[in-house]
């Protein structure tokens, strides 16, 4: 249950984050409304899964390597934004650091 609520934690920052892309500094409507409800979520979500007993450690290094990495990956699909091999390799940095975090407190 708390991977279910990360991972809508980890979807509802991913959509907020493209529509503050998409709102254009808050001058459209419906990305502006699509922000707040999803930073909304993605902060309730990620609250009960810490409530649930999930390590702080591991739920925020998951949730923002998650979202670091999605956000790259719509952004080259869909936003014509571009992506340097150093940015891949940081990203790769990023989901490693948030393994090895998940596997060091392994018990």
């Amino acid at each position: 249950m708390t991977l279910l609520l990360l991972a809508l934690a980890i979807v509802s920052e991913v959509t907020a984050t493209v529509s503050l892309k998409l709102s254009e500094g808050f001058t459209k409507l419906i990305p502006s409304i699509v922000v707040v409800i999803g930073y909304g979520g993605a902060f309730y979500f990620l609250s009960q899964a810490l409530k649930r007993g999930m390590s702080i450690g591991v739920a925020y290094g998951i949730w923002s390597a998650a979202g670091v990495a999605a956000i790259a990956v719509i952004g080259v699909l869909f936003l014509d934004e571009r992506l340097t091999l150093l940015q891949v390799g940081g990203i790769a940095l990023v989901i490693l650091g948030v393994l090895a975090l998940e596997f060091g407190g392994a018990h």
